[in-house]
């Protein structure tokens, strides 16, 4: 076996690729970033150059069929994440995507089956729930720090759009206007959700909750101009779980607030743990505890463990967060074993909750979940 044991392909040089996968990948020294494609020929060859990488495509069916690699990483717009996810897969490659592989859930779980048939390990980019402060607080909640788990409170919210000069792909606009369209809680949402479903740990079981559009105008990225944008940027949700517990979300892109914006709470019967991944004071993340006995909340420091090599809260949360992931994800694949969190089957339930709060938006009602039978939370202990 050479050094280097895991052969890594990135599909995309566009922003999210060379500041976090990239160098999240070649951190790991088990690693090594092999190819890169991209259809933007000069994106393609400045990333190259950045960082080392020798060989670049830009059409990446060439890389599909090259044994040699292990890993394709689908760093794309959202358009590209299915198809070349499921190409993937299909020629026997792991797979790391960002979110979401498809807006239907029931296409994220067809990508899972595929995967599984095809006895290959899949990974979404939820970047945040490999915060080593996150990572650590699901460590204490295993142990017990909480005791029986009863309401789990998350947000995802910062100010990124709250200017409405600053450009939004046009994308994430809706031809129909008078339709509010599915974005904060789509694009921003699903990392808190991840996070929510993993820390309760037990099946969901109805939601209810509501969008709002608080700025209707705003620059389109593509035109340079100004153009009527019905989207949801901001939201609330309530939902219920089995073994009588609760959650919440709120989402938005037009709170004030830093990056990334993220903070998870969790309560129980022994104690309560809060997270808060905002880039404040010099640092990324914060843990705080505290227990029934001891109702003040004391951050406490994150184990070096929790940590990928020589890492600390001072990084940049993009570099940090993703060079665990992939660490994570490197670890998996090399260990041979079963384990595989935070997968495409989490990827697909994530999705289905998205889909089931817009339902209960446009329908004013609770609506039940899972949206399709039970079969939908298959593998939720192993998420």
């Amino acid at each position: 076996m050479t050094e280097k044991q895991l052969r890594v392909a990135v599909i995309g040089a566009g922003h999210w690729a060379v500041s976090s996968h990239i160098p999240g990948w070649q951190r790991d020294p088990r690693v090594e970033v092999v190819a890169l494609a991209d259809i933007d020929k000069e994106a393609l060859k400045a990333a190259a150059k950045d960082f080392g990488i020798e060989r670049t495509v830009t059409n990446y069916r060439e890389l599909l069929d090259d044994p040699s690699i292990d890993v394709i990483d689908v760093a794309t717009g959202n358009a590209m994440h299915f198809e070349i996810s499921m190409a993937a897969i299909a020629a026997g490659k792991h797979v790391l995507c960002e979110k979401p592989v498809n807006s239907d859930y029931t296409e994220t779980r067809r990508a899972a089956a595929l995967a599984a048939a095809k006895g290959v390990k899949t990974k979404l980019g939820f970047t945040f729930r490999f915060a080593p402060a996150i990572q650590y607080a699901k460590h204490l909640i295993d142990q017990g720090f909480i005791g029986e788990p009863y309401i789990f409170n998350g947000y995802e919210q910062n100010s990124q759009w709250l200017d409405p000069q600053t450009p939004l792909r046009q994308a994430e606009t809706d031809a129909d206007t008078s339709v509010i369209a599915v974005s904060s809680i789509e694009g921003y949402g699903a990392p808190i959700i991840d996070i929510m479903h993993w820390w309760l740990d037990a099946p969901m079981t109805a939601v209810v909750g509501t969008m709002r559009n608080f700025v209707p105008e705003r620059m389109v990225r593509e035109t340079g101009s100004m153009h009527r944008m019905n989207i949801d940027d901001g939201d609330m949700w309530i939902a219920e779980f089995e073994h009588n517990r609760l959650g919440s979300i709120q989402s938005s892109y037009v709170t004030v607030g830093n990056f990334p914006g993220i903070e998870a709470r969790i309560y129980g019967s022994e104690g309560a743990i809060i997270v808060r991944l905002v880039e404040e004071r010099g640092i990324c993340q914060t843990i705080k505890v505290a227990k029934k006995d001891q109702v003040e909340f004391e951050e406490i420091e994150i184990p070096e463990a929790f940590f990928p090599e020589d890492g600390a809260s001072t990084e940049d949360w993009p570099f940090l967060f993703y060079s665990n992931l992939c660490k994570d994800f490197t670890t998996e694949i090399l260990s041979g074993d079963s384990v595989n969190q935070g997968d495409f089957v989490q990827g697909a339930l994530v999705q289905e909750t998205i889909n089931a709060f817009e339902k209960s938006f446009r329908d004013r009602a609770w609506c039940d979940f899972p949206l399709s039978g039970s079969s939908a939370q298959a593998g939720m202990g192993r998420a």
